[in-house]
């Protein structure tokens, strides 16, 4: 090319951090576009009450290792940026599951026969449970929700409701009755059935924003780009050279905004109407954080434990991992009682369980952080937009579009790489014709 190729990225989360990394990378004169005053979209840093924390709580796994790649590329180091621990799931009041320190297969299987809080029926039904899946490759021959395949699986209730709807609802952001089995199998095939370190826990100890898109920023303004916060688009206009943005030239656009966003900037592009069309009846689940601060000897005896009852699902000590004594975070994902709650009394039923479960007192200092449309519903056969759209210049770019994972970082960052790739093959192949 004689003159470099621009790109316009609409959303600074993970899949346009992504997506703008790779575009840099490999040459384009990269633009983003970002609404809020921080990078990171659904996991960005905030700033309350002269702390800084995240608007929520997200976990991954080794398996990811996309996202663990980027964040070399742009010089994060995850072996600093994580606390990372082999597979350990506690969930109150007794179930305790740990991935031994073996060879996988062998990881996985000790572990299951070791698990406690379950019975030698329960755990041979949730190694039968597992195996079954193994067996077939984790492939259905037809997606049905997680309940269903549950009860096919005879699996006990007790074993549902101390591992498997915790880990779906974590998982998916779905409840265990509408969540899409299939999906959930994706996720357990990269884990629990990869190899011994893609089952690891990674909690980070960075905020979200510091954690990937902050240096992905760094590296795109190093490689002659821009970033600019603070700038909502609202719509743009194909023209025969490219797309007007702003008032602006751009070759190519990536558009990585949230899917119940997308018609803000993409209503009169009829590229993108396909997609749009798509997105008109979906669903979404909101996610809920409810911070704490006590005492500074208030602790976990891990960085994470999930509770089977109640109103709480999964709790967080950020002092593991942030340095933060005291300050415990609580994640409710997905629908459910709690969300008839103002956040006054979500706030007294929480610090109630929390009394009632670590034996804590009252916290100095709460916080309810909710985010209405966190995820899409992730339900069996839900059809997802492509990253492609009508017009070799315009892709899209999230958690949402077509492939393996549900709502994730993970899926997030892939996405953006194959649309950021969808653009520069493009080109390639314009400039050979």
């Amino acid at each position: 090319m004689t003159t470099r190729q621009t790109v316009a990225v609409l959303g600074g989360g993970y899949a346009g951090m992504a997506a703008a990394t790779a575009l840099a990378a490999a040459g384009r004169k990269v633009c983003v576009f970002e609404a809020g005053p921080v990078l990171g979209g659904r996991a960005r840093r905030i700033s309350i009450d002269g702390r800084e924390i995240d608007n929520g709580q997200h976990l991954l796994i080794g398996g990811y290792t996309t996202l663990l790649d980027l964040m070399t590329q742009v010089g994060v180091a995850p072996e600093t940026a994580f606390l990372r621990t082999p597979m350990d799931l506690r969930v109150l009041p007794d179930f305790h599951l740990r991935c031994a320190s073996l060879p996988a297969p062998l990881h996985l299987a000790l572990g299951l026969l070791r698990a406690k809080g379950l019975s030698w029926a329960e755990r041979w039904a949730l190694i039968r449970a597992v195996r079954w899946a193994q067996g077939r490759n984790w492939r259905l021959q037809a997606d049905l929700p997680a309940a269903d395949w549950l009860l096919q699986q005879r699996q006990p209730t007790t074993l549902i409701e101390s591992f498997w709807r915790p880990l779906t609802v974590a998982a998916l952001n779905t409840p265990l009755e509408a969540a899409s089995t299939q999906v959930l199998f994706n996720t357990l095939r990269d884990s629990l059935g990869g190899a011994r370190a893609a089952s690891d826990l990674l909690f980070p100890r960075l905020d979200f924003s510091a954690l990937f898109p902050d240096a992905a920023a760094r590296f795109v303004q190093s490689q002659g780009g821009e970033v600019r916060l603070g700038t909502t688009i609202r719509g743009m206009v194909r023209t025969a050279g490219g797309w007007q943005i702003e008032g602006e030239h751009f070759d190519a656009v990536v558009c990585a905004l949230p899917p119940h966003r997308l018609g803000m900037a993409l209503a009169d592009v009829g590229a993108a109407q396909a997609a749009l069309a798509q997105l008109t009846a979906w669903d979404y689940q909101p996610i809920v954080t409810l911070y704490l601060q006590y005492a500074a000897d208030v602790a976990l005896p891990q960085p994470m434990v999930g509770v089977s009852s109640g109103l709480a699902q999964w709790v967080f000590d950020r002092n593991h991992t942030h340095g933060m004594p005291g300050l415990i975070a609580v994640v409710l994902s997905a629908r459910g009682a709690h969300s008839a709650l103002s956040q006054q009394e979500l706030t007294q039923a929480i610090a109630a369980e929390m009394r009632q479960w670590f034996g804590w007192g009252e916290p100095t200092w709460t916080r309810v952080i909710s985010e209405k449309r966190a995820t899409f519903a992730c339900t069996p056969n839900l059809p997802r937009p492509a990253n492609a759209t009508d017009d070799p210049t315009l892709w899209l770019a999230g958690d949402y579009t077509a492939g393996d994972y549900p709502a994730t970082l993970e899926g997030a960052v892939r996405s953006g790489l194959i649309a950021a790739r969808g653009i520069i093959a493009a080109t390639e192949l314009e400039n050979q014709a």
